[in-house]
């Protein structure tokens, strides 16, 4: 059971529309019918899921979509990209006190910055859309033990890939520090180092 799409509630379709396709995301689908329903599909770069919005689509009330999370691993580039499509996204920050993260921006137990030494899961940036649904982005970088199959790793974006590739190259690195010597056989290496670390799993060295 795969999961695929997320409504949220909009009181303006156009300007979600306008909103969501302003940030680079890409259009699936706009589809109005005769009797009043329409539905709009937006998929964020590199997602496997997808939002919906329209007429006719939920009761829920306009905004009250929160905590709806995108995992980025590079936190300060997400944010940099989002702000230059015009969101309004607070600054980076990690959670002195557990669930932080999603209270309202200004509430205590936030800290100003990434997690110290950027741990996987622990920084953190927000933005609303015009009606208020609020996006959470967290930074993973290497996932808890059991979360991705080994066997089939895959990165969702080519800067997904860039990331996991230049975590790979310092690890490397410090690997040919321990051993004295170039490692000729580095391909190999990074792979099981960025395989391990995507399915948090035990990191060569």
């Amino acid at each position: 059971m795969n999961l695929e799409v997320v409504v949220i509630p909009v009181s303006d379709v156009n300007r979600a529309k306008e909103f969501y396709g302003n940030l680079g995301w890409r259009l699936d689908a706009d589809f109005p019918f005769d009797n009043g329903f329409r539905v709009v599909q937006f998929t964020s770069p590199g997602s496997g899921a997808s939002i919906q919005f329209g007429t006719n689509m939920t009761s829920a009330t306009p905004g009250s979509a929160q905590g709806l999370y995108l995992i980025v691993s590079d936190i300060e580039a997400a944010r940099d990209e989002l702000v230059s499509h015009g969101a309004d996204v607070s600054e980076v920050f990690h959670a002195e006190t557990p669930g932080a993260q999603f209270q309202p921006e200004g509430t205590s137990g936030r800290v100003s910055g990434p997690a110290p030494d950027h741990v996987s899961y622990s920084s953190y940036a927000t933005f609303s859309d015009p009606d208020g649904n609020r996006w959470l982005l967290q930074e993973v970088t290497t996932r808890l033990p059991g979360r991705i199959d080994a066997a089939e790793t895959a990165f969702r974006s080519t800067a997904d890939l860039a990331s996991a590739l230049r975590r790979a190259e310092a690890a490397h690195g410090e690997h040919e520090k321990r051993t004295g010597q170039r490692d000729e056989n580095w391909p190999d290496w990074y792979a099981a180092y960025m395989v391990a670390e995507r399915a948090g799993e035990e990191l060569p060295t």
